[in-house]
């Protein structure tokens, strides 16, 4: 058994690439229209990492999607997340859970999907001004 992906459904794709793509780093390693269906497939990826990809459909007929949370969460790991955390910030995005512990943060996407950033290896040290930073909302 291999791991293939994770899908998620999007409502405005152009905000969702704009977050997963330029907030959060992924890159778009496929898409797919499906006329018949009326929808688009589009996969992302984390940058060397093609094996673990993200699945977001865009169904072409509006549709209201409830229940981000139900999902769960997607995970990744992140070589500083301290620093990681502060380019999400200087690019607009609400820390939800910010990395008090040096080790995990939440973040949530446009369509309310938990994401979970993880410390690469052991715990930073806590520092600020996360460790002083409370919660937002829910994740």
């Amino acid at each position: 058994m291999k791991y293939l992906h994770t899908m998620v459904r999007v409502k405005d794709l152009d905000q969702s690439m704009d977050f997963y793509c330029n907030k959060l780093g992924l890159v778009e390693v496929g898409r797919k229209d499906v006329p018949a269906g009326r929808f688009t497939l589009i996969f992302l990826a984390a940058p060397g990492n093609e094996d673990a990809q993200l699945e977001l459909t865009f169904n072409w007929d509006v549709e209201d999607y409830t229940g981000g949370r139900n999902f769960g969460h997607l995970a990744y790991q992140v070589e500083d997340i301290h620093i990681f955390c502060q380019q999400l910030i200087d690019k607009g995005v609400v820390i939800n859970r910010p990395p008090r512990d040096g080790k995990m943060a939440f973040i949530v996407s446009p369509d309310g999907i938990s994401i979970e950033l993880l410390q690469a290896g052991q715990p930073l040290s806590p520092a600020e001004p996360w460790v002083s930073m409370e919660n937002i909302g829910q994740w």
